[in-house]
């Protein structure tokens, strides 16, 4: 049987097996039920689907990218959603999108179906199933991102590999404060998902992980990924991720609402050239958004290591057009820094918050460096929640137990014309 007859067949039986009500979501995933905690995770065999994602790139009001793996290649894979919730019976969803199917790269066989939803509605919930062959996972849904001048939260954090004991428990504090705060739409990464990233057994580990962050009524936080140093040259990180940026440059602009702009940068390519000309194309012709903030890796100003291209490339750029806050990882701990400006503290400067703590094991920070003076530094696993008004945007640093550690509160800058 050719693969185009294939395909045809595999359609034509989830169609059917829809339409006579015999293809439904379990309630639960793999074996258990809701969420699982601790893990294991869905078990990755035949063709159920795993390792599910929902991944945000520039247009989160109106987009967005679902993935999922499967132990075996499916003939046929789609994405059932609506924005209504069906209970996951296949046949009452109003929409079918079918997925690209791939294998990833590596010499093991897993398999990679992805899904690009558009034409979304902002500000709209969203319930879907994915379905592989016959076989469906339960129901989820997510927030589609706002398109006009309203009030969210979102979080922040980096470097989740390594350690998974710790990457699991922060991702069950992902999971909790998503639960409580349904103002949190999204989750923007710093970088360095995994130790090594073309081994796709360390991404196996980090998409299993990254199930614990679903809530138990099947809430999924959206994804704005960027790329660290453990995922330098990685295809992986592109094919787990959707190409966020165009495959292997990895820079681009998250606009969420009228007045929110976080502008995504590879510290892993040159810092300078397009990157700088696009960094400097987008910071422009954005002037008069009221909330300005760049997402990436290599710290400007570090607490641990030394600086990255950043610091010469963006940081005139940050200052020029007036960014609020640059969201750095890599150096382990968390820090905030002073109001920086021509190299030294002024108020109406950039202030620096990172730097990093999803589950790798913790340093020392250098708490001597002169811009920590004003500013904060410390070491424990955390992640940063942004709340963004038309009058404020603070942002909280939250340890793995909950405990506070840290807040920033910034007001809009008068030299923006709102």
């Amino acid at each position: 049987m050719s693969r185009n007859l294939q395909l045809l067949v595999a359609v034509l039986a989830l169609s059917m097996a829809a339409a006579l009500g015999v293809l439904t979501a379990p309630e639960g995933h793999g074996d258990q039920a809701a969420n699982p905690d601790p893990l294991p995770a869905t078990r990755l065999e035949g063709t159920t689907p795993a390792h599910w994602r929902l991944v945000w790139h520039e247009n989160p009001a109106n987009e967005a990218f679902i993935g999922w793996s499967t132990a075996e290649k499916p003939v046929a894979s789609a994405v059932y959603y609506d924005d209504l919730p069906r209970g996951g019976k296949i046949d009452e969803y109003r929409h079918r999108q079918s997925a690209v199917i791939s294998k990833y790269t590596s010499k093991e066989a897993l398999y990679c179906s992805t899904v690009e939803l558009l034409k979304l509605k902002a500000d709209t919930t969203y319930w879907f199933v994915m379905v592989s062959d016959e076989k469906a996972s339960r129901e989820f849904h997510f927030k589609t991102a706002p398109e006009g001048d309203t009030p969210f939260k979102l979080l922040y954090g980096g470097d989740s590999r390594s350690n998974r004991d710790s990457r699991r428990e922060m991702n069950r504090r992902l999971r909790a404060l998503l639960t409580d705060e349904p103002e949190i739409l999204a989750l923007a990464h710093g970088g360095d998902y995994v130790a090594d990233g073309d081994k796709l057994e360390q991404w196996t580990e980090w998409m299993s992980d990254h199930e614990l962050t679903v809530t138990a009524q099947g809430r999924m936080l959206p994804l704005i990924p960027a790329r660290g140093n453990h995922e330098t040259g990685s295809a992986l990180f592109d094919e787990v991720f959707h190409n966020p940026g165009g495959k292997g440059l990895n820079y681009y602009a998250t606009r969420i609402g009228s007045q929110f702009l976080l502008v995504n940068l590879n510290t892993e390519i040159s810092a300078g050239g397009d990157q700088a000309e696009f960094l400097e194309r987008v910071l422009k012709g954005h002037s008069t958004v009221r909330w300005q903030l760049a997402n990436y890796h290599r710290p400007a100003y570090p607490a641990v290591k030394k600086p990255g291209s950043a610091l010469k490339y963006w940081v005139p750029l940050f200052e020029k057009y007036d960014l609020d806050v640059a969201l750095e990882s890599d150096g382990h701990t968390y820090k905030r820094t002073c109001a920086i400006r021509d190299g030294k503290p002024d108020a109406t400067g950039v202030t620096y918050i990172g730097e990093g703590g999803l589950g790798v094991k913790q340093r020392t920070p250098d708490a001597e460096r002169w811009y920590f003076k004003g500013g904060k530094v410390g070491s424990s696993h955390h992640v940063q929640r942004l709340t963004v008004k038309a009058d404020s945007l603070v942002i909280d640093t939250i340890a793995d137990d909950g405990k506070l550690l840290d807040t920033w509160l910034a007001k809009p800058r008068a030299t923006r014309n709102d």
